[in-house]
């Protein structure tokens, strides 16, 4: 199972389209609504999550998926199940993915030590002990991360190649027309 954690002020792009090609991969994907199932993005558009984040579980987690976005990050922060869960993912190897500011959160947890890393330019000295990479979507072991909206498409589909394979990743990409 994949969750991908909503906080209030969420990149809504970062977010919606990293469920949604997850889902096409026919992954088991979940979205956690910090505070309440409820969520509203930056944009002011609502989402209706699948779990309150009070119903995460960590032991049958494959990956969690942190979108980034204003506030949103800094909630994503504030929450214990959030770390928790991102901190469980690390530690037992399986993938932790954060986009634009988010990866900020991996920094301040000090999981980002000798580790490539990439997010939204500007939050470069929060990403504590990382080697900054210059790629827009990078991976680093159990680690992907991503610069922000733009590439939110590419950095689900890396998710895919790296969970499932590139044929499938592939076949998305192709099938979203994403050249």
């Amino acid at each position: 199972m994949i969750c991908v954690f909503l906080a209030n002020g969420f990149e809504e792009i970062e977010a919606l389209a990293t469920v949604d090609v997850l889902r096409r991969a026919e992954l088991d994907v979940r979205t956690v609504g910090v505070g309440g199932k409820l969520v509203t993005g930056a944009h002011g558009i609502a989402v209706q999550a699948d779990w309150e984040e009070k119903d995460v579980v960590t032991d049958p987690l494959q990956a969690v998926v942190l979108p980034g976005g204003m506030p949103g990050t800094l909630n994503l922060e504030k929450s214990p199940i959030v770390q928790a869960a991102v901190r469980e993912c690390m530690e037992s190897g399986k993938f932790v993915a954060a986009i634009c500011a988010a990866p900020s959160v991996l920094g301040h947890m000090g999981l980002l030590q000798g580790r490539k890393a990439v997010c939204f330019p500007g939050f470069e000295s929060q990403l504590v002990g990382a080697q900054l990479s210059q790629k827009p979507v990078c991976t680093d072991k159990n680690l992907i991360t991503a610069r922000g909206a733009g590439v939110a498409v590419d950095f689900a589909l890396e998710l895919v190649t790296q969970l499932l394979d590139s044929q499938t990743a592939e076949k998305i990409r192709m099938s979203m027309q994403c050249m």
